[in-house]
């Protein structure tokens, strides 16, 4: 395995990151409120939420939380497939379900990335295990001589490396960074240039936020809101889940 140029991390980093950037604002600026309030009513009128601005900020924490980790999930994926790339020729992977192949030490490995240890329910998982079953056996096919292992490899916490029992190696946090570039320290070293103009690109996004919150909370008064001002949350939960016609199913 090569050494790892620490500089052309940092060059690949402070470029792709405004990536993640502005696919944050294109989300803000591409949602609908319609599409804010599929989010679960019941649990909003639970926490006592009273005003108009307080439940619009509420819900687009919770969307704005799930999409955020999909966006950095994507930008620490190309992070890894471009170190590996940089350390032994490592290469995004056409097979289902798996980021990255690479080999090193006699060994090809087959992985499947996700961002952090909280991912997937029990059928996600079953499938992540039979894509990795079957890039398996695709690079067997190839007549390689070399060893084939597949991994599942989480950016970050603190799990310790384990086979599981469906054949693969989970690798977490700091070995799945040594995995691809023997490099002890590279976990820590990535964390300075992802911060790479992160002032200013939060600045621009919180103005576009505000900008949101506003227009959204004024939609939702006009639509959800009674002549006191209170939400109506009849309304509110008709809008969302209203859609009766299971008597033309029942005898």
């Amino acid at each position: 395995m090569r050494p790892l140029d620490l500089s052309k991390v940092c060059e690949y980093v402070n470029s792709n990151i405004m990536h993640f950037h502005q696919r944050r604002i294109a989300s803000l600026e591409e949602l609908r409120l319609n599409r804010l309030l599929t989010k679960n009513p019941y649990l909003f009128k639970a926490k006592n939420i009273a005003t108009a601005g307080g439940l619009i900020e509420s819900l687009l924490e919770a969307f704005l939380s799930s999409s955020e980790e999909k966006h950095f999930g994507d930008f620490l994926e190309g992070l890894a497939v471009f170190v590996a790339g940089e350390t032994c020729g490592g290469h995004k992977s056409a097979a289902q379900g798996v980021d990255l192949e690479f080999v090193n030490r006699n060994t090809h490995y087959v992985v499947s990335i996700k961002s952090g240890p909280n991912w997937g329910n029990s059928s996600q998982h079953k499938k992540l295990a039979q894509d990795l079953r079957d890039a398996v056996i695709r690079v067997q096919q190839s007549r390689t001589a070399l060893r084939v292992q597949p991994v599942l490899g989480i950016c970050y916490g603190k799990t310790r490396t384990s086979y599981v029992k469906d054949g693969y190696l989970k690798v977490v946090g700091q070995n799945l960074w040594y995995l691809i570039s023997e490099n002890e320290d590279l976990y820590t070293d990535i964390i300075e240039p992802i911060g790479y103009r992160a002032k200013e690109h939060n600045e621009t996004f919180y103005t576009e936020r505000g900008r949101v919150v506003n227009r959204f909370t004024k939609q939702f008064i006009e639509s959800f809101c009674d002549s006191s001002g209170a939400i109506d949350w009849a309304r509110l939960v008709e809008f969302n889940s209203g859609n009766y016609d299971l008597d033309k199913f029942l005898s």
